[in-house]
């Protein structure tokens, strides 16, 4: 997506607000021939229009996994595949960054360090157990020309836009919206072990949330992952739900439409690190800046190379 001030433009790079640099990414720099071809197979690859890679928006951390009294970097990244790049948005962008976990709930946004060449903070976990990072940002405004919305929105099933445009015999206008991101990371501090209710598996209050159904980092717990999709509180139907294998994230590894009660249900192998997103857009009326309000949501998971072990293994 383009944005006339905000973090996805026509070149399928993010810049601006929320976007990545401003300079190319380093596969640009091969001549033109050399980069027809390369952005050329990647579309192929991807079966999708090149502007889809900016909306991807997550948290990073180095290690998803720490020994107790542990210490990981963390990086704020948007994009996927050859585009994908450190975040540049703004700190008075960011309205929210907590920890959940064993200590409680944590305010966290002091700790972050916006602006340095690659990475965002530095995160120390002082006691044992499951930690869920939560991150709002707040609103800015984005202007696509009207095939490129639609195909926007299109890739992103916002059914809801693709319905108000046929009908109002829009779908040649510019589409505007105004768009916030919310992200959560799952980390595991010392050795897992089965809690009573694991704070991977709680609501957060996020306008448009995540939420795995079951702990991916219980002792023995298998690939099957049920996640519910929550929108403003309530379980939220038909929206799509892509799930990203960021060791090799060109395109997504699997799509589900949540059913009436907000769930799709996906296999994550124990392996590797992994993401899931979700966008979810609703008409507005009366704003001069948009015709459309739009979430993005992110969840993150990461599992160490050696597979945690199962029962009786």
């Amino acid at each position: 997506m383009t944005s006339s001030n905000s973090g996805r433009d026509n070149s399928n790079r993010p810049t601006g607000q929320d976007g990545g640099s401003t300079h190319r990414p380093r596969w640009i720099w091969r001549g033109r021939a050399g980069q027809l071809r390369t952005l050329l197979a990647l579309t192929a690859a991807i079966g999708a229009p090149t502007f889809a890679a900016a909306h991807d928006f997550w948290i990073q951390p180095a290690a998803f996994w720490l020994s107790q009294g542990g210490t990981t970097t963390m990086t704020i990244l948007v994009g996927h595949g050859p585009y994908r790049e450190k975040s540049l948005i703004p700190a008075d962008r960011i309205t929210r960054f907590e920890s959940f976990g064993p200590d409680g709930r944590s305010d966290r946004r002091g700790e972050l360090r916006l602006g340095a060449a690659n990475i965002d903070t530095q995160l120390p976990f002082a006691r044992r157990g499951e930690y869920v990072l939560a991150l709002e940002t707040n609103q800015t405004q984005s202007e696509l020309p009207g095939i490129r919305f639609t195909d926007y929105i299109k890739a992103e099933g916002l059914t809801q836009a693709i319905e108000l445009r046929a009908r109002n015999k829009t779908t040649e206008a510019p589409g505007r919206e105004v768009y916030s991101r919310r992200a959560k990371a799952i980390v595991q501090v010392g050795s897992a072990e089965r809690q009573g209710q694991p704070v991977a598996t709680q609501r957060l209050g996020l306008s448009l949330e995540i939420v795995p159904e079951a702990d991916p980092y219980a002792p023995g717990a298998g690939e099957d992952l049920p996640v519910r999709i929550y929108y403003e509180g309530r379980p939220l139907a038909g929206a799509l739900v892509k799930l990203n294998n960021l060791d090799f994230d060109a395109r997504p590894m699997a799509s589900r439409l949540t059913d009436q009660a907000g769930r799709a249900f996906f296999k994550v192998p124990r392996i590797g690190n992994w993401q899931f997103n979700v966008v979810w857009t609703k008409p507005i009326v009366g704003d001069p800046r948009a015709d459309f309000e739009t979430t993005f949501s992110s969840l993150t998971l990461g599992f160490p190379r050696t597979p945690p072990p199962r029962p009786n293994s």
